[in-house]
């Protein structure tokens, strides 16, 4: 009997990737859109350095001459003053954004599922008109919804204030996050997993509720971004429906710097405490946005 001896294999010499040389054209081309991103850069961000120099200023060193130069001594006084003169009308703003954004987004992926999986007669059509309230300006209809909030607040008292913001938003959320979520279902969502259900003998909020709902984060991320920051910095709304007592924080700000003797440190700083939660939801659930937004553009 012979025995058989393997013999090792040769090791593979290393692959050799040449690096290709850029030509004097791509140099500066790069070079070019590099100043471009700077310039451009350096545009967004000088207000942002006034806001923050200005915010923690005494009132004797802020004025249009020294508006550029940094403080000599800096004081968080405008800070603390802005805290407590936002503060409430900040948890008002709150409670509105969430409850705003999560509600219509809620609603818009009901809606989404019936128009993408549960088809019925005439379902085209009443998807269009859905569509339409999104194209209408809030100007145009401010008189009557003003109005209309008046006499629901006489019949229900409890409904002042951020109750009425909050149905606002909804109502309003509600077209662009139905179409973000039938997008979404239409395409992300197999049809034949439905089928096997309604077989299986799951009704409709089952398959909804089992099924579509535990899939549908990437869409949420989407809908709860696009509404947090819509509800949270709108002040057409606030200004026609609510006060400075139950306003949200667009109207403090708004009373803020409207004073008769304007402290510009303070309205500063309530401005940069204002714009905190928004930054901090894009920061947070940003990277998720455009993975959610094209989750569903294919099969």
């Amino acid at each position: 009997m012979t025995t058989t001896t393997m013999t090792p294999a040769a090791p593979m010499a290393p692959l050799l990737v040449r690096k290709r040389t850029r030509t004097p054209g791509e140099v500066t081309a790069g070079m070019v859109k590099m100043a471009l991103l700077v310039f451009f850069a350096a545009v967004i961000l000088m207000p942002v350095y006034v806001l923050v120099i200005t915010s923690i200023k005494s009132a004797a060193e802020y004025g249009a001459a020294t508006a550029w130069a940094l403080p000599t001594a800096p004081t968080i006084a405008g800070w603390v003053a802005a805290w407590e003169a936002l503060a409430p009308a900040l948890l008002r703003s709150l409670v509105l954004a969430v409850v705003a954004a999560a509600v219509s987004s809620m609603l818009g992926s009901m809606n989404g599922f019936v128009f993408a999986k549960w088809k019925f007669p005439g379902a085209d059509i009443v998807f269009t008109m859905f569509l339409f309230g999104m194209f209408i300006p809030y100007q145009a209809v401010m008189i009557p919804l003003q109005r209309l909030m008046i006499d629901m607040k006489n019949t229900a008292p409890f409904l002042s204030g951020i109750p009425t913001l909050i149905i606002a938003h909804v109502i309003y959320g509600i077209p662009i996050c139905t179409l973000i979520f039938r997008n979404y279902y239409a395409t992300a969502v197999p049809t034949e997993i439905l089928e096997a259900a309604r077989v299986d003998g799951a009704n409709m909020w089952r398959i909804y509720r089992s099924i579509v709902l535990p899939v549908s984060a990437p869409a949420f991320v989407v809908t709860l971004i696009w509404q947090f920051p819509s509800a949270w910095n709108d002040f057409l709304f606030a200004l026609f429906l609510t006060n400075r007592n139950t306003g949200p924080v667009t109207y403090a700000l708004m009373e803020l710097a409207s004073a008769q003797n304007p402290d510009y440190a303070r309205t500063m700083a309530g401005v940069l405490i204002a714009s905190l939660p928004t930054l901090i939801v894009y920061i947070v659930l940003g990277k998720y946005f455009i993975s959610g937004l094209m989750s569903g553009s294919v099969k």
